[in-house]
């Protein structure tokens, strides 16, 4: 089986600098290829597939072009493999999956270094707290032991260098022997996922919102007052006359800039490790099935009250790494039909309470007179669904 490990890494000032250059010369062919689609497109309406652009590129366009002989300098797996991500999005689009490819920006775009083995027979070094990279060479690792080791069980296939917020991480894809399946329990986990509560669990464990935490709180509140000194910045920028100490005025909004996105993914690494640790929670106590709402986020996500608390619960990014870590252990996900009445259905004698408001916290049956937590009913019912769909 394949499986990726990331960590981050620690490179040498050299090594930043090839990093660097490498990432912007990504950039620069990505957008290249694009540009160049659009211009084709235009004059004889065709498509140009990657490998087409990139026998084009090396044979045609840069000897007539030594100005741009520095995209050679760097790494042809890197260049490759940013062309076949531009033809991918391509792909996307022409299929109706995504939209028309972005332009990659120096400030925002996710743009990373790849490199592969060379051959079949020369693989990629990997010891304890080091790691072989071609073009970098040894770059010390932060996490030691964590990327496997045994070269024979465990083949490292590929990997890229990316960089955020100026630290740099490496992951790699390895080929290693898929674990044995652990024996199950015979009964199932329904889940109740909400903005109160991040997860309310039909076992009754409770896993609450982080985002109401103190220390997401702090983080919060310094992250507006770095932002307000960014935007005093680009002000003052603009309000200078004849541009006078421009240029000092953008390194220090190249240094704020890098205070805020340092900020923010602090709070993106903190909330994706608290979901790894409820997925290793959930998962631990070996149940036969999992059952999720089939949640609408993208029409979650058009109520401007809710928007920004919906979006820091990391719903969606929480089923796909739960549906992972179920097809490890041989654990059966089910996803409850999106109209599936699970907070208004009564556990006990099954009434459906069509006047149930969001604000009614207590779930009382009229019915029955069964009375029981709003979410935990909800678990309780998406556990005992019969009407689901296999993840």
């Amino acid at each position: 089986m394949l499986r990726s490990y990331k960590t981050e890494i620690f490179p040498t000032p050299e090594q930043k600098q090839i990093i660097h250059r490498t990432i912007g010369m990504c950039r620069f062919v990505y957008n290249f290829y694009i540009a160049h689609n659009q211009e084709i497109d235009e004059k004889e309406e065709r498509f140009v597939s990657g490998y087409e652009f990139s026998k084009w590129l090396n044979h045609e366009y840069l000897p007539q072009n030594p100005e741009f002989s520095w995209i050679q300098e760097v790494s042809s797996k890197s260049v490759k493999q940013s062309i076949m991500n531009a033809e991918r999005a391509f792909r996307n689009f022409f299929e109706h999956r995504a939209g028309f490819p972005n332009w990659k920006k120096k400030s925002n775009s996710d743009v990373k270094m790849y490199f592969v083995r060379n051959g079949k027979t020369r693989l990629i070094s990997c010891e304890r707290h080091r790691i072989k990279i071609s073009t970098l060479g040894w770059v010390r690792i932060k996490e030691k032991g964590y990327i496997p080791t045994n070269a024979e069980t465990h083949i490292i296939k590929n990997g890229t260098v990316s960089m955020k917020a100026g630290r740099y991480y490496v992951s790699v894809l390895v080929e290693e022997p898929a674990p044995q399946k652990p024996v199950l329990n015979h009964f199932g986990i329904g889940i109740d996922l909400g903005v109160k509560e991040f997860a309310v669990c039909s076992d009754g464990k409770i896993f609450t919102n982080i985002n109401k935490s103190v220390r997401i709180r702090k983080l919060e509140k310094s992250l507006k007052r770095q932002q307000r000194k960014l935007s005093r910045k680009y002000e003052s920028l603009k309000k200078s006359p004849n541009n006078l100490k421009g240029e000092a005025t953008r390194q220090n909004i190249q240094k704020q800039m890098l205070k805020v996105q340092k900020i923010h993914h602090q709070l993106d690494c903190i909330r994706t490790d608290y979901l790894n640790k409820v997925i290793s929670e959930l998962v631990k106590t070996k149940p036969a099935w999992i059952t999720l709402e089939n949640l609408n986020v993208s029409g979650m996500m058009k109520n401007r009250h809710l928007s920004k608390a919906i979006a820091q619960q990391k719903f969606f990014e929480f089923r796909t790494k739960l549906t992972a870590k179920c097809k490890v252990y041989g654990i059966e996900l089910r996803l409850a039909d999106r109209f599936y009445p699970s907070s208004k259905t009564c556990h006990q004698c099954g009434c459906i309470k069509h006047d149930l408001k969001l604000s009614d916290r207590i779930y009382h049956c009229s019915e029955c007179g069964y009375t029981a937590d709003r979410d935990f009913n909800a678990s309780l019912n998406l556990r005992d669904c019969l009407t689901y769909q296999i993840a």
